[in-house]
């Protein structure tokens, strides 16, 4: 694989081809909260003074109530992706390593640029048995499929038997803990867990995750990333908010979610899968949904490898739907 992979949030770029300011166009293109929460206090030392250890300690400590992740301190990374591109090392060479697919393609790409090779299967009991190591993201992007937590601990039974790795993606899971091995990880040493910060939250520029694994495998993370890889104000941040009452974000993403059901509903769009953050769509005709609705100033998600999907993230409020619902009224 070469060359950047697409993500969502090019609203700099489409503007560029289809006009609008960007801070004019209303973006969907993401599965992020469209909703930022409030910000709380940070103190001016956070900003003033490197990460000291106690906010660090922190963040540990309000991750492992939030996650559930028992005697296990998830470690802050700064956004998962900075730890995607460090597997590869954790593989010995010769290896083969297997990506439930289709799925974020920074996996992919972070191991094939390590001369990896890469099996893309479509089911879990398709894996070979000379895997180094297994991704799965669960919640999945973009379908939305998820893996039972029974066939996932299968699996990481099957690997930990020959000293593979499975590495299980929740960037999605915040509004589906009862789906998350997190509670489990404690005496499965071979398990590498990945959650988002800024997704639920609506925070992605703070650029914050957490890595949830044997201690070992955390200290070598926290060696490759350097020392202060986290800023003070997002682990300030972290600390504070992973402690707070979610009851409202649950609730709102949840109204949001229905309000995007309703408008593709109405528009005769058929949603094939995806979260409580985000709709994948299933249309013959996605190429042109996309580039009318771009021409409105409205992104969407499109996939290379699949002609046929977009991906609708949440808006956020009535005004952005009805705004979403007459442009597509308009198609056509």
């Amino acid at each position: 694989m070469s060359g950047r992979i697409a993500h969502g949030g090019g609203v700099t770029a489409a503007a560029r081809i289809y006009g609008g300011e960007p801070r004019e166009w209303l973006d969907l293109s993401t599965g992020i909260n469209p909703n930022p929460v409030a910000l709380p206090d940070i103190s001016v030392t956070a900003w003033h003074r490197l990460p000291d250890e106690y906010l660090v300690e922190q963040a540990r400590q309000a991750a492992r109530g939030h996650y559930r992740s028992g005697d296990i301190l998830p470690l802050p990374v700064p956004g998962t992706q900075s730890v995607i591109q460090l597997l590869p090392r954790l593989v010995p060479p010769g290896k083969r390593v297997a990506i439930l697919c289709p799925t974020y393609g920074e996996y992919a790409r972070a191991f094939q640029a390590a001369v990896f090779s890469v099996d893309a299967i479509s089911d879990i009991d398709a894996l070979g048995d000379d895997c180094g190591l297994v991704v799965v993201v669960n919640p999945n992007n973009p379908d939305g499929r998820v893996i039972s937590l029974e066939r996932l601990r299968a699996l990481y039974s099957r690997l930990a038997r020959r000293d593979g790795l499975l590495v299980v993606d929740e960037a999605f899971g915040d509004m589906s803990p009862e789906a998350s091995l997190a509670p489990y990880a404690f005496d499965m040493p071979n398990l590498i867990i990945f959650r988002s910060f800024g997704k639920f939250f609506g925070l992605a520029g703070l650029r914050l995750g957490f890595a949830i694994a044997d201690g070992a495998i955390l200290e070598k993370f926290e060696e490759w990333l350097g020392p202060w890889a986290v800023s003070g104000p997002a682990l300030s941040i972290a600390a504070s908010l992973l402690l707070s009452d979610q009851t409202s974000i649950f609730h709102r993403i949840r109204e949001r979610r229905r309000a995007l059901e309703e408008v593709l509903a109405r528009s005769g769009l058929k949603v094939a899968g995806g979260t409580d953050l985000f709709a994948l769509v299933a249309d013959h005709r996605a190429s042109d949904i996309y580039t009318h609705l771009a021409m409105h100033h409205i992104l969407v998600r499109k996939f290379d490898y699949a002609g046929d999907w977009l991906r609708f993230g949440l808006a956020p409020d009535e005004e952005a739907d009805q705004r979403l619902a007459r442009a597509l009224a308009e198609f056509g």
